[in-house]
């Protein structure tokens, strides 16, 4: 199972619904590869590394399908063990930055699909994080993975945004990647308390959009997190957003039918 988490609006919570997914699969026994995309890196620091590191990641494995000189390495030269049990890492950088227009001259739009397909039989679960943008890279992890969930913070100008994004997910799996099952909406930093995060989703479920329960809620328990580097399931297994996390990974993990 590959699972990509996309929005083209940053703040939405990306980064915190790949890594607190992934390590709650990793805790439940699975094993798990998160591949980190974004140039800024916050899922690379997230899971206690640094984007500044001198180490191989996925900027390296990039360019060497540039250089052709890929076949050299092995996969493990990209993966990083992290401090987490069951729970490695492609690592980011903002080396990417620099090699998106050569990628896109080279049309190496399938080569992250091919090296994750080569990974099915050394982890369970490969989560990927992306950019806020359909630019080179995300579009290689749409065509890489085989499901998406699509996070939400209740902002009053998103509703339009996704309404779009499902356009422009419905062109990608006709074109590159038919095997892509939109899972749904992760509705993320919700305040049930408050007027305005209700009728956003309500909205949302008029339009026919699929939203994944339970809802994640809003919490400083999630910064602290960010803080400490380290995802909810390890830093604060009983809170509530941690416990959301977790059912919401159930829910996930059940057969998906393909229906939005």
């Amino acid at each position: 199972m590959k699972r990509v988490v996309f929005n083209r609006k940053g703040g939405v919570g990306k980064s915190t619904i790949v890594c607190n997914l992934a390590a709650v699969a990793a805790a439940s026994g699975k094993s798990v590869l998160v591949v980190d995309l974004d140039p800024q890196a916050n899922t690379t620091a997230y899971l206690g590394h640094s984007g500044k590191d001198n180490v191989v990641g996925i900027a390296e494995f990039m360019e060497s399908t540039i250089s052709r000189n890929y076949r050299e390495f092995t996969s493990e030269d990209y993966i990083r063990k992290t401090r987490f049990e069951n729970l490695s890492l492609i690592s980011a950088s903002y080396a990417l930055v620099e090699l998106e227009s050569k990628l896109e001259a080279k049309h190496k739009i399938y080569k992250l699909r091919d090296f994750l397909n080569n990974l099915h039989e050394e982890f369970d679960e490969i989560y990927i994080d992306t950019p806020p943008a359909l630019n080179f890279f995300t579009l290689s992890a749409l065509i890489a993975a085989d499901r998406c969930i699509l996070p939400y913070d209740c902002d009053v100008f998103a509703r339009e945004a996704m309404l779009d994004l499902t356009e422009e997910l419905e062109e990608i799996i006709e074109d590159h990647n038919d095997n892509l099952l939109i899972e749904g909406v992760v509705v993320n930093q919700f305040q049930a308390r408050a007027k305005l995060p209700q009728q956003a989703v309500a909205q949302l479920a008029k339009d026919k959009f699929k939203l994944l329960k339970p809802f994640i809620s809003a919490s400083v328990k999630v910064k602290e997190s960010h803080a400490e580097c380290m995802p909810l399931i390890y830093l604060s297994p009983k809170h509530k957003v941690t416990q959301e996390f977790v059912e919401l990974y159930k829910s996930l993990s059940r057969k998906p039918r393909r229906k939005q």
